[in-house]
């Protein structure tokens, strides 16, 4: 039987009515056709100030996907999820902006959420995206090592100073940080400011951690690569490892480009490479953690077997487990019950800001198979199991 399964510990904290409201959501979002037309009617509607649809956003996609509008706000839902052992990463979801200001403003947000988690272990880790501290452009420009002009010299001193900044607080306050990925063609760039942040700030520990798509091809070999160069300069490594969340767009960039295409060839292809991934951290425990970012039942089960035949406690500190708020519920709170470390990437923000964010979270669900039907299934199993209690 699939260790997977308990319906009973994944929902005990969900009302009748809340389920009921999960399940015609993904029931929804099941359609693709729906679901496109959807999500641009929604970005479209909330980016014009229609207030009702506001609403409406709030009380559906953005309640099953957000723990609030702010921090403060979504501390209701850290406190519930730490109850039963599971913590919260802040995901300051504003997405698609490019202009300095922002910039500067999403920095503090991420050194306020700092501060703000110092001291409580229901909040593990801090997370930001390289293009909320900086341009997608200029990212891709230094990654092929482009002569940037003198502005765009300045403006990547800037990118630095931003990571350097929150790297350096969460050092001074023994915070781990993960860096999320994004675009193939601006990750060359950020995986180079990563490795010189892990220099700087993981002589001890991971404080600094990368996070590697194994959808994508060359990942294996970069993290070989990269472990040559961590032992050589004596630091630490810290990985999250996804399978990753761009792959349409990489495929239709790739094509129009003339470039190969830089995702695996199908998805065996890229669960093979996830579980090799999976293998290389937990052959390198001396000098890399991981995170394993996964609502993937069979590879969550293999992390386990591979800490079993280590004899590694279930909480060992090298070994993370996370899944995105509003999914996946089963694995999460499976591994909280038997003392795993398991958290859930949290997002929060304004509705307006946030939408970008949940319908590219609404398309995934419909991209990716299987992974809407099996929410689906398990919430109607849940409802079931209440009806012959």
């Amino acid at each position: 039987m699939p260790i997977f399964n308990d319906t009973k510990v994944a929902f005990a904290d969900k009302s009748d009515a809340q389920l009921r409201k999960a399940y015609w959501m993904f029931k929804m979002i099941e359609q693709p056709a729906l679901t496109s037309f959807g999500t641009s009617i929604l970005n479209f509607t909330v980016h014009n100030n229609f207030p009702f649809v506001t609403g409406i956003v709030k009380n559906t996609l953005f309640e099953q996907f957000c723990g609030g509008e702010t921090r403060e706000e979504s501390m209701k839902v850290v406190k519930q999820l730490f109850k039963r052992g599971v913590g919260s990463i802040f995901d300051y979801s504003i997405e698609g902006k490019e202009d300095e200001e922002t910039f500067d403003a999403v920095c503090k947000e991420i050194k306020d959420i700092v501060r703000f988690s110092v001291g409580n272990p229901a909040i593990p880790f801090i997370v930001f995206k390289p293009t909320a501290f900086g341009r997608i452009d200029l990212y891709e420009a230094v990654g092929k090592g482009a002569e940037l002009t003198s502005s765009q010299k300045e403006e990547w001193e800037r990118v630095v100073r931003r990571f350097d900044e929150v790297c350096k607080l969460c050092h001074e306050n023994d915070k781990k940080v993960m860096v999320d990925a994004e675009e193939t063609w601006m990750q060359d760039a950020a995986d180079q400011l990563c490795e010189e942040m892990m220099e700087k700030y993981n002589q001890e520990k991971p404080i600094v951690w990368n996070t590697i798509q194994m959808y994508r091809t060359g990942r294996l070999e970069y993290m070989e690569e990269h472990l040559q160069r961590s032992r050589e300069k004596n630091y630490f490594i810290g990985y999250k490892i996804v399978r990753g969340a761009y792959m349409e767009k990489e495929r239709a960039r790739a094509a129009e480009k003339g470039y190969p295409d830089p995702i695996q060839p199908n998805k065996d292809a890229s669960d093979k490479n996830y579980n090799a991934g999976i293998d290389f951290v937990m052959n390198h425990l001396d000098k890399v953690s991981a995170f394993f970012g996964t609502h993937n039942e069979v590879s969550s089960e293999l992390v386990m077997d591979k800490m079993k035949a280590k004899n590694l406690e279930n909480d060992n500190p090298h070994v993370y487990f996370g899944q995105l708020y509003g999914m996946s519920d089963n694995i999460t709170f499976y591994l909280s019950d038997k003392g795993y470390n398991v958290a859930k990437y949290l997002p929060y923000g304004p509705v307006k800001d946030v939408v970008p964010y949940l319908t590219r979270r609404a398309q995934e669900n419909t991209s990716v198979a299987g992974q809407t039907g099996r929410e689906l299934g398990l919430i109607q199993k849940e409802l079931e199991r209440r009806k012959g209690r």
